[in-house]
């Protein structure tokens, strides 16, 4: 009794000692002095945040420029200048859409509506053999491999495979395009495990979006992740950032190494106990150059944790050049750690625009794709993928490019588009003022000079024709080669040195061209201004 009798005491002469202190300051700063306290220690919380993942210079500038942005004849400066920009990517955009369609026809027109098509159609742009990429099949829009898909698509275009019971063709049609896809990637081999499986989407993006949200789950099941975060090469496709802010994932991109390729040390330092996935490319959208997929499995496996690989681009070339024999490294499902793989058919597949193929390693990852709802009124509901009803035609237009041009065909289109890529970096080596960036290993030849204004030489090649890629980090530009290309690299080879040399001898911005703008966005210290740009710009065009 005694013991707690004396620690009251102790209590109640702490507590006088406090009152007695505190009754010196007003009450109203009593309440806001720790209000305050919390107010400034959460927004410091929040800027050491934004400095670990942004870094130290861009939190920085971020904060000043949207502090001075507060001040309105500033923001108003800012805004401006930002819409004159804006105008200048659109050129001329807004008039474009005067006399577009906004309501119904009062008469509808009937067949007369192809004739429209047709007119609307004369509009766009020439790209028969001039783009990179955009368009992988050759010759023109009218004429065998495009007949052959536009007639198997018009054959199904009513169908649509979330009726399973109904269209069970397109359903097989699938499930064959996917099996196919596989076998190509490993599927047959002993270290695959045997259980490759997956389905068809409608694209790389959705693809990859997919393996995402299904890493994502499955280690919260597998490790209890609740604040997942993945880990990509600076040189992975910007569907990772789309996936990432969907579903709600931290991500870390990291420099390539001198290569170009992934740095597997330096992901290895960012993987920590809430890491879901690391990625590699086989190749990379910027430079045509595989990520060292062998050492990333190494890594996955060690940290158990998931790898996918995007192979959009070169799964429907890397597994018939190895076989061409061309010195392609592991890139499939024979690599261990290798957990989901995402394939377009649509790109060198040949297939109707819109098909693509996510496949993984077993059905225990596949199952965390599904979308299954049991407390819905209209009944139960499962769904593999992002979209519920898909065009059936799509997967019979892809069923059919590759049943029609078999393995015979796809090593001879190969041959030639590999062929090709060669030239054009025998080509592009024979002009002092450009050098290659990296060693490509596939049919993506990315270029760069250290003498002139690479997105001046852009906007010479686009006044004559040619749609290439810009890039940046560094700047340079680069061409997706396909069988458009085919016949047309000894003209494209003489367009870019034409173009180089107009540069070289009358540097400077050409009117409507795009370089100034490539520039100045490339030097902008503020990427959220950048962002803004793009946001605006892609407000205003749709």
């Amino acid at each position: 009794m005694e013991y707690f009798s004396s620690s009251s005491s102790v209590l109640i002469s702490l507590r006088n000692r406090v009152n007695s202190y505190l009754s010196e300051y007003e009450p109203i700063l009593l309440v806001v002095t720790p209000l305050t306290a919390l107010l400034i220690a959460s927004t410091l919380h929040s800027f050491l945040n934004h400095i670990q993942n942004q870094g130290f210079k861009s939190a920085f500038i971020g904060f000043f420029m949207n502090s001075i942005k507060l001040i309105p004849f500033v923001k108003n400066y800012i805004d401006a200048e930002k819409q004159k920009v804006v105008d200048k990517m659109q050129s001329g955009g807004k008039s474009k859409r005067d006399g577009w369609q906004t309501e119904l026809p009062k008469v509808g027109l009937g067949g007369h509506v192809i004739d429209k098509l047709r007119e609307e159609k004369e509009k766009d742009v020439a790209w028969q053999g001039k783009c990179s990429g955009t368009v992988y099949i050759g010759g023109n829009d009218s004429e065998r491999h495009f007949s052959l898909i536009n007639e198997a698509y018009s054959m199904f275009a009513h169908t649509n495979p979330l009726h399973q019971d109904v269209f069970q063709s397109v359903v097989r049609f699938e499930a064959e395009v996917v099996a196919m896809t596989a076998a190509l990637l490993g599927s047959k081999e002993t270290a695959s495990g045997g259980q490759i499986c997956g389905n068809m989407t409608s694209g790389g993006t959705e693809s990859i979006l997919l393996a995402v949200k299904t890493s994502r789950d499955y280690m919260r099941t597998k490790k209890g992740i609740r604040k997942p975060e993945m880990i990509i090469p600076e040189s992975a496709h910007s569907a990772y950032d789309k996936a990432a802010q969907y579903f709600n994932i931290k991500l870390w991109r990291v420099p390539v190494n001198k290569e170009f390729q992934a740095d597997v040390k330096a992901i290895r330092r960012f993987v920590n106990k809430n890491t879901i996935l690391i990625v590699g490319s086989a190749p990379g959208f910027p430079h045509g150059i595989i990520d060292p997929i062998e050492e990333l499995g190494e890594l996955a496996s060690s940290m158990g944790i998931c790898l996918h690989v995007d192979l959009c681009l070169g799964g429907f070339v890397l597994p018939f050049a190895r076989k061409l024999g061309y010195p392609i490294p592991p890139f499939d499902f024979s690599v261990e750690g290798v957990t989901s793989i995402s394939v377009d058919v649509h790109k060198y597949g040949l297939a109707p625009k819109g098909t693509s193929t996510v496949l993984y390693r077993n059905h225990e990852i596949r199952k965390h794709q599904f979308v299954a709802v049991t407390e819905w009124s209209g009944g139960l509901y499962i769904s593999p993928t992002i979209a519920g009803s898909r065009p059936g035609g799509l997967s019979a237009g892809a069923w059919a490019a590759m049943m029609s041009l078999g393995l015979e065909g796809y090593l001879q289109n190969t041959r030639e588009i590999m062929e090709v890529s060669k030239q054009i970096q025998k080509g592009i080596k024979e002009i002092p003022e450009l050098f290659i960036i990296g060693r490509p290993d596939m049919t993506i030849v990315a270029f760069g000079s250290n003498d002139l204004d690479i997105f001046e030489v852009n906007d010479i090649m686009s006044s004559n024709g040619w749609h290439l890629n810009a890039l940046q980090r560094p700047n340079s530009l680069h061409i997706c080669v396909t069988l458009q290309h085919v016949s047309v690299v000894e003209d494209f080879l003489r367009v870019l040195k034409e173009a180089v040399q107009t540069v070289k001898a009358n540097p400077g911005p050409v009117k409507g061209g795009m370089a100034p703008i490539y520039g100045a966005a490339g030097k902008m210290p503020d990427r959220g201004m950048v962002h803004d740009l793009l946001v605006d710009f892609m407000d205003s065009s749709c």
